[in-house]
C-alpha cells in the first residue's frame, strides 16, 4: 500500500505531466532545431505547427491526397497525390482558431470528400464543402463545446449522411451534429463524458449495427463508451480505468473475434505510471475487459492497419518527444503485441495515418510533425513486410546523426545510471547482437580510437 506522501507525490507528478503534455502539445513555440536522423523518409512541408493528418481521394483520381490541420497559421493544408505515394506542393485553405483535427467524409453526398476541423480557441467546427476537383469552398463553422480536441465523421442517426461527433477538451461532453442531409448541420447535442475529453472514435462496439462513441479522457484517466439508441442520440457513458492520461484512441478487431476492441495511446512522461499503450477487448456486447498495456514511448496518436500484410491490425503510434519517431507494434495474431520498433522522425511528431498511397498494395503512414522553422508531413513507405525505411545510424545512440563519444555516455547512462535505452534500439547495438551491453560500449571505442569495424548496420540502424 503506497502512503500517503507517495501519493500525494504521484498525483502531483499526474498534473506536472498533464500540464507538460498541453504545452508542448498545442503550445511548444521554443523548440531546439534537431538535423534529421535519417534521409529516407519523405517530408513535405505544411502550415506552421501542424497537429493532424487525414488522407482520403480528394480529388477523384483514384489516389489518397492529404489534409493536414495547422494550428498556428489556422488553415488546412491540402497535398494532392502524384499517384505514386509522392505529393505536390501544399494549397491552404483557412480555417477557425487553432486547428487540431481534421476529417473527410462525403457530407452532401455528392461523390466527393468533404472536409470537417475542430478549431481548439474558437470552439467551432469547420466544414468546407469539395468543388468536386478537390478543391474548397470557404469554411462555414458550427459552435460545439469549449476546446474542441478530436473529430469524427459517421453515420450515426441510420439515414446514411455522415453526422459529426466532437470530443470538447475543456467542456467534459461530446457534441452529436447531425447531418440536414445536404451537408449542413443541427445544432450540437452533448452527452457528458469523462474529464477533458481528447479523443473520439465512433465503431460498432456492441453489434447492433449501430455506431457507438468511445471517448479517451485525458484527465480521469480512463475510456468512457457510450452506446447508440439506434437513432443517433447516446445512452449515459461507462467508463473504464486505463491508468494515465488517454489522449487518442481507435476501434478496430485487434483479436480476431470480428467484435471492435479499443487501442489507446496515452501520454505517460517515460512510463513513470506504467505502460504507455492499453488495448482494451470486447466482449462481444460492448463491454470490455481491464486493460493490457505495452511500453512505449509519449504516443499522442495510435493508429490500427495491416501493416505486415498477415491479415489482423498492427498499432502505429506518433511519440511526441523533440527527437520525434513513430513506432509500430505488430500484432502476434490474438490481440497482444510485440515490443515496438522506432522510426526517427526529428521533429514533435502530432499524429498518424495510415493507407496505401503509393498504389503497392501495403499500407503506408503519414505523420506530422514540426520543430524549429520546421513543419513537415513526413511519408514512410512501406517495404511489404511491416517495416519502413531505415531510419537510423547504428551506434548513434544520443540520435544527432554522428557518432562519436557522446554516443559511448548516452550507452553508460543507459546501462549504469537508470537513462532511458537508446531509441531505436539499435542504435545503441552497434555490434548488432540484438542486446545494449558493454560489448557495445568497447566496439564503439574501438571503432572511435582505435581504426575498429564501422558499426553494423541492421534493417532499421541503415544508414
Amino acid at each position: 500500500m503506497l502512503s500517503t506522501d507517495s501519493e500525494s507525490k504521484k498525483g502531483i507528478m499526474k498534473i506536472v505531466f498533464r500540464l507538460l503534455t498541453v504545452v508542448l502539445g498545442l503550445f511548444p513555440l521554443v523548440a531546439l532545431a534537431f538535423e534529421p536522423m535519417f534521409d529516407t523518409r519523405i517530408d513535405y512541408n505544411v502550415g506552421i505547427a501542424p497537429q493532424s493528418v487525414y488522407g482520403a481521394d480528394l480529388d477523384g483520381d483514384g489516389d489518397l491526397d492529404l489534409a493536414v490541420a495547422n494550428a498556428y497559421d489556422n488553415s488546412i493544408s491540402i497535398l494532392k497525390n502524384n499517384g505514386d505515394g509522392t505529393f505536390g506542393t501544399q494549397v491552404k485553405y483557412g480555417a477557425g482558431e487553432i486547428p487540431v483535427s481534421v476529417f473527410a467524409a462525403d457530407l452532401n453526398w455528392d461523390n466527393d470528400m468533404d472536409l470537417v476541423v475542430a478549431n481548439f480557441i474558437s470552439n467551432d467546427v469547420s466544414v468546407l464543402k469539395n468543388k468536386g476537383d478537390g478543391t474548397f469552398h470557404p469554411a462555414v463553422n458550427y459552435a460545439v463545446g469549449e476546446g474542441p480536441r478530436s473529430i469524427f465523421c459517421a453515420d450515426l442517426n441510420g439515414d446514411k449522411y455522415p453526422d459529426i461527433a466532437v470530443a470538447n477538451y475543456s467542456s467534459d461532453y461530446v457534441s452529436i451534429l447531425v447531418n440536414n442531409k445536404n451537408g449542413t448541420f443541427q445544432t450540437p447535442v452533448n452527452y457528458s463524458t469523462g474529464r477533458v475529453p481528447a479523443s473520439v472514435f465512433c465503431a460498432d462496439l456492441d453489434g447492433d449495427k449501430d455506431l457507438d462513441l468511445g471517448v479517451g479522457n485525458f484527465y480521469s484517466d480512463n475510456i468512457s463508451v457510450l452506446k447508440n439508441n439506434g437513432d443517433g442520440t447516446f445512452q449515459s457513458k461507462v467508463d473504464y480505468d486505463v491508468v494515465i492520461a488517454p489522449t487518442s484512441v481507435f476501434c478496430a478487431d485487434l483479436d480476431g473475434d470480428t467484435d471492435r476492441d479499443i487501442a489507446i495511446a496515452k501520454y505517460n512522461y517515460d512510463n513513470f505510471y506504467g505502460d504507455s499503450v492499453s488495448i482494451l477487448k470486447n466482449n462481444g456486447d460492448g463491454t470490455f475487459q481491464p486493460a493490457v498495456s505495452y511500453t512505449a514511448g509519449r504516443p499522442v496518436s495510435v493508429f490500427c492497419s495491416d501493416l505486415d500484410g498477415d491479415g489482423d491490425f498492427d498499432l502505429a503510434l506518433a511519440d511526441r518527444t523533440y527527437a520525434g519517431s513513430i513506432s509500430t507494434m505488430k500484432n502476434n495474431g490474438d490481440g497482444t503485441f510485440q515490443s515496438k520498433v522506432d522510426y526517427g522522425i526529428g521533429n514533435l511528431t502530432t499524429s498518424t495515418f495510415s493507407s496505401d498511397l503509393d498504389a503497392d498494395d501495403d499500407l503506408d503512414l503519414a505523420v506530422t510533425n514540426y520543430g524549429y522553422n520546421s513543419n513537415k508531413v513526413s511519408i514512410l513507405n512501406n517495404n511489404g513486410d511491416g517495416t519502413f525505411n531505415c531510419t537510423a545510424k547504428a551506434g548513434d545512440a544520443n540520435g544527432d546523426n554522428k557518432i562519436h563519444l557522446s554516443d559511448i555516455v548516452n550507452i553508460i547512462n543507459f546501462l549504469y545510471k537508470g537513462q532511458s535505452q537508446p531509441n531505436p534500439a539499435c542504435t545503441g547495438d552497434p555490434n548488432n547482437d540484438g542486446n545494449t551491453n558493454l560489448t557495445d560500449i568497447v566496439y564503439l571505442v574501438n571503432f572511435l580510437f582505435k581504426s575498429g569495424p564501422a558499426p553494423l548496420k541492421s534493417s532499421v540502424c541503415c544508414l
